[in-house]
């Protein structure tokens, strides 16, 4: 199914968020956009061919789509709010800038495989490959809404609201029980991670990666406008009078 083009929409052009953010409950998906097909097959579920694109283009459109982690048949849920984007040889902070090697293979491979790694030697961070195998790419997950699951969510991070639980890379990959032995996982077919279509963003903003020291030129960070579960270095942008 074909998603509906969102609309972008740069910081210097913003303009404060007037409508009221959707209730969500932790029951989790009540109306997705589509659900099981012909021959089973569940059409909520992102395909091959929806992160075998453009990185840039992926990043945007996984604005408002739902990461699923399934634990002991629970599943915990949550609207991915912001992300980045990482290409190859030609984006200078991307880990595939090099060239291929051992950590970053996945990014070489096809699209919809998770890229998992550990950052700073604090925190793993979960990516998704993108671009047809051979070309290097990946979309950061950097936030999620909390939908389904939070009870676990919180006693994973040792929290007692929603308040900071997944507005971050690393925050959200505690809050999901997401790792190294998640690296490569297959999110087209997994039965413990994947994306499923979920809602359409209202808006959607652009800005620098954070965390770099070249390709800052690059305005692949997005977010979903007026949400308050993105990371803190968007939520303190100053908007423009």
């Amino acid at each position: 199914m074909e998603l509906q083009k969102p609309v972008y929409r740069r910081f210097e052009s913003d303009r404060p968020h007037t409508s009221q953010p959707r209730k969500f409950t932790d029951s989790g998906p009540s109306k997705p956009e589509s659900g099981e097909g012909s021959g089973g097959i569940d059409t909520r579920r992102l395909g091959r061919s929806f992160f075998e694109r453009a990185t840039p283009r992926v990043a945007k459109e996984l604005l408002g789509t739902l990461l699923v982690r399934v634990i002991d048949t629970e599943r915990l849920t949550g609207m991915i709010v912001e992300t980045e984007a990482y290409k190859g040889a030609d984006d200078p902070a991307s880990h595939a800038y090099r060239g291929r090697t051992v950590r970053n293979s996945v990014m070489f491979g096809e699209g919809g495989h998770a890229y998992v790694y550990f950052s700073y030697g604090f925190h793993w961070c979960l990516n998704v490959s993108t671009e047809q195998s051979g070309t290097a790419g990946a979309v950061l997950i950097r936030a999620i809404e909390p939908i389904g699951g939070t009870e676990r969510m919180r006693q994973n991070r040792g929290l007692q609201t929603d308040v900071h639980l997944t507005d971050g890379p690393g925050r959200l990959t505690r809050a999901l029980e997401v790792g190294s032995a998640f690296n490569g996982e297959d999110l087209v077919a997994s039965k413990r991670l994947f994306i499923e279509r979920w809602r359409k963003p209202w808006a959607i903003c652009s800005g620098p990666r954070v965390g770099i020291a070249k390709g800052l030129d690059r305005r692949w960070r997005f977010r979903i406008e007026g949400n308050h579960f993105v990371s803190k270095g968007f939520r303190s942008l100053p908007r423009n009078p």
